[in-house]
């Protein structure tokens, strides 16, 4: 009786817990004061108009994709899997051919295989240039990850220039634009690529829109026709109605963890454009003779196809998401690149903050309003590839996945908080008036 009696006591006990851990785990919507609920609901209201708009973007591109899939009859075998070589695998093969109409190319290269959007832009490049050759960046410096691909003459780590191929860059005019004065005179007969960066990066500028780029493919051409004009075209897909290959580009490059992964593709990247420049980058990704005719697609077919069959939908969320973001803050008096009325032409909002205080506790809340890691407080540090410490919020189910919500800034003046993405609108707005929550409640705006 009495190991009974002590048992039934150990069960209530335990019961007793469960009750109280599930009660403590009960799900809470978040708690806002009446200020930062005023201030949302002023920013939606404001900006009403430009969702309309955005919505009619989301409904060409959406139709746009699905077209695609319809005119290469896309099936459910080609999601099936392949191994060793991957010969012969037509799910590979016809995903070449779905990106190649959806970005108006006469072809694309699709792969799992790179690692990053740095690694896809930089095998466009080796792909496409040779020693003797000569790259210009004509929209000023490239992202910070890039630096260590342009390299240093012999520098011994493989980079462009490690390999004789020359780099130059314009910087651009105080307003944003190409400086095309300065553009001329720095083409020479070695001039081979001429490099545009669509999106601001870390730069307080605005990105380029698809009219813009195919204005500047034109005068390029004007200069020299023969010039190749390669676009990095990172958070740009499917924030207009076109892409820059459809605006005369020769080749573009971008990657699956940002748009056109669509929040579904695990890893991978995308070059699009001429078919023979394409076919290059194919051998400098495997390996001469062998190109784009290779390469298991180790499972991950259905989730790039599906993923770029949702891409325009989610990344109208996230669009929508930064335009609900510069209404707001700019209601505090922070000033936002673009604004919330201004035409988009890719994903990042950027906010300037006052002190690096106020940048710190925005990436922080950021990352306490994610469904992934909200429990994680991100702080600055020295991350490879970047020249000043970095501090990023992603609490995301991909890996870097910036289609997802994030934020990143590098801790150095003027202090510019970076935004982007946000799979649904509803998380976008969570994680901004959690920001606001945090930055008002701390007196630090």
């Amino acid at each position: 009786m009495k190991q009974g009696t002590e048992f039934t006591h150990g069960m209530n006990n335990n019961s007793t817990d469960r009750q109280k851990k599930q009660a403590a785990h009960t799900s809470r919507p978040p708690r806002f004061s009446d200020e930062v609920l005023r201030l949302a609901e002023e920013a939606e209201g404001k900006a009403a108009s430009r969702f309309q708009d955005l919505e009619r973007i989301v409904d060409y591109n959406q139709w746009k994709v699905i077209d695609a899939f319809q005119q290469h009859r896309v099936s459910d075998y080609h999601f099936a899997t392949s191994t060793g070589y991957g010969y012969n695998d037509r799910g590979r093969e016809v995903l070449d051919e779905v990106y190649a109409q959806v970005f108006g190319a006469e072809a694309a290269l699709v792969r799992p295989h790179f690692a990053s959007g740095t690694h896809t832009i930089a095998t466009a490049l080796f792909g496409v240039l040779r020693p003797g050759d000569e790259l210009l960046s004509m929209t000023g410096r490239p992202y910070d990850t890039l630096h260590k691909v342009i390299g240093q003459p012999g520098d011994a780590t493989g980079s462009l220039q490690d390999f004789g191929i020359r780099y130059r860059e314009v910087g651009l005019a105080a307003e944003g634009s190409v400086d095309w004065s300065a553009v001329e005179a720095v083409v020479t007969p070695a001039t081979k690529v001429v490099a545009i960066q669509r999106s601001r990066g870390y730069d307080w500028r605005p990105s380029f829109t698809v009219e813009q780029i195919g204005e500047m493919v034109r005068r390029v051409k004007a200069i020299r026709n023969d010039l190749i004009v390669f676009v990095d075209n990172c958070y740009g897909e499917f924030t207009e109605t076109s892409e820059p290959t459809e605006a005369g580009a020769d080749l573009i490059a971008g990657s699956l963890i940002k748009n056109p992964g669509g929040g579904l593709a695990a890893s991978g990247g995308y070059i699009a454009g001429r078919r023979d420049l394409v076919e290059r980058a194919a051998y400098r990704l495997t390996a001469p003779g062998i190109g784009g005719e290779v390469g298991a697609m180790l499972g991950q077919s259905r989730a790039i196809y599906q993923g770029l069959f949702l891409a325009p939908h989610l990344v109208g969320q996230a669009v929508k998401g930064a335009i609900f973001a510069a209404a707001v803050f700019e209601q505090l008096g922070l000033t936002t690149h673009p604004s919330w009325e201004d035409q988009r032409t890719d994903l990042i909002q950027a906010i300037r903050f006052p002190g690096s205080e106020p940048l710190i506790a925005f990436v922080q809340a950021i990352q306490a309003a994610a469904a992934v890691d909200a429990h994680v407080i991100p702080e600055p540090w020295d991350m490879p590839g970047y020249e000043h410490p970095v501090i990023m919020a992603a609490g995301t189910f991909i890996q870097g996945g910036s289609l997802e919500l994030s934020a990143d800034a590098p801790i150095r003046e003027p202090y510019v908080a970076y935004m982007q993405g946000g799979l649904t609108y509803s998380h976008v707005k969570l994680g901004v008036m959690t920001a606001i929550d945090r930055l008002i409640s701390q007196q630090l705006l």
